[in-house]
């Protein structure tokens, strides 16, 4: 495979999947090798800019240090059997999740301004795979946030939960909530397709997404209004599931596959919207 920046057509950074006898299984293949091989474009340019990772893992460590163990000591939140700083800990990997990936769309800004979204279009690459391929690679990116998370879980002697299948379920998690955020953040691009708008509208969602949600506190203490947003926020689900599956003997308020379930949904409506719509973005 060819280097993102040496001067080689987009075209040729997919290698034809090789023929299988029936055209359908050739064509998912082709559609699952291409995906990757976006993720993996994306991924590669961690590599110019490693202290984006940095950076966040001093925000997961403000939000745990200062703000965690403030709420512990005063007690103020009911969150039952577990401490507060227990309660938020997964919240606060949504949390970072969220953050990373709800700007992920300004990149695409960037790649039209220099001329790298046309060169995608022009390849045969299905525009679902250019999508998805961008939503999984933020998932890549934000597994770096669960091992500070646990790291500092560990400091913190909060209770982790270290079964195998439970960490597994954690990782898978993390990737389909960054995967749909990213996906919703690109939306936002293709929509706006100016810098200075976007970021607006980027950061006028964050809070509100994150606010309205289970991350920092029981929904069951939220007026009534604030339920019913936060349960048609997916960033509840995702909370929800990370807080059964992080914790030793967490609980989720409603189950790992309904959560699981809600997450894939939402992640798919929106990774066919933005095929749809990743071509405005030149327009």
């Amino acid at each position: 495979m060819k280097h993102l920046e040496q001067d080689v057509p987009l075209a040729a950074w997919v290698e034809p999947v090789q023929h299988q006898p029936f055209g359908f299984v050739s064509a998912i293949l082709g559609f699952i090798q291409k995906t990757f091989v976006i993720a993996e474009l994306e991924i590669r340019k961690l590599k110019h800019d490693p202290t984006e990772l940095v950076t966040r893992a001093v925000q997961l460590a403000l939000w745990l240090l200062v703000f965690g163990e403030v709420f512990t000591r005063i007690r103020a939140i009911p969150t039952g059997s577990e401490s507060y700083i227990e309660f938020m800990t997964p919240g606060i990997l949504a949390q970072s999740v969220l953050f990373v990936s709800i700007f992920y769309g300004i990149a695409i800004i960037w790649e039209r301004d220099l001329g790298i979204v046309h060169k995608f279009l022009a390849t045969p690459t299905p525009r679902g795979a250019l999508v998805l391929g961008k939503a999984l690679s933020a998932g890549v990116r934000s597994l770096a946030q669960a091992l500070f998370i646990y790291i500092l879980a560990l400091l913190l002697s909060v209770k982790m939960n270290w079964n195998l299948l439970a960490l597994l379920g954690m990782l898978v998690i993390v990737i389909l909530g960054a995967a749909f955020f990213a996906t919703f953040s690109l939306i936002i691009a293709c929509l706006v397709k100016t810098r200075e708008r976007f970021m607006g509208i980027g950061q006028v969602m964050t809070m509100p997404l994150f606010f309205a949600s289970n991350a920092i506190y029981p929904i069951s203490i939220m007026p009534a209004w604030l339920q019913v947003i936060s349960r048609v926020n997916p960033l509840t689900y995702e909370v929800d599931a990370l807080r059964g599956l992080m914790l030793a003997g967490g609980q989720m308020t409603y189950s790992f596959g309904f959560d699981f379930l809600i997450l894939v949904i939402a992640t798919t409506v929106l990774v066919i919207l933005g095929s749809i719509l990743y071509p405005r973005v030149v327009v």
